[in-house]
């Protein structure tokens, strides 16, 4: 029945296959792992579990971390003038 009607209607069947190749790849993709995450996994093959565990925690942070510092680096100077009238603004106050 859906078969039929999508092939009744060339471009509605057009935009189903997209979407659908573009879920596709998209699941595909994810379902690698990032590298650091398998790296991990196999340097803590021969370790006890709470070792293996700690590592883990330790990439997921360190991975975390980057974007922000990238973040920080590019909006330093608008960070900067916030923070500097927020001090303005309690010194005001008092």
């Amino acid at each position: 029945m859906i078969l039929s009607y999508l092939c009744s209607k060339p471009e509605e069947m057009k935009k189903w296959l997209f979407l659908s190749i573009s879920l596709f790849l998209y699941f595909y993709s994810e379902a690698q792992g990032c590298s650091q995450c398998r790296i991990m996994a196999e340097q803590g093959s021969g370790l006890s579990e709470e070792s293996f565990t700690n590592n883990m925690n330790f990439g997921i942070l360190y991975l975390m971390a980057f974007p922000y510092i990238i973040l920080m680096v590019l909006f330093r100077k608008p960070i900067i003038r916030f923070v500097k009238s927020l001090f303005a603004q309690g010194k005001s106050s008092q």
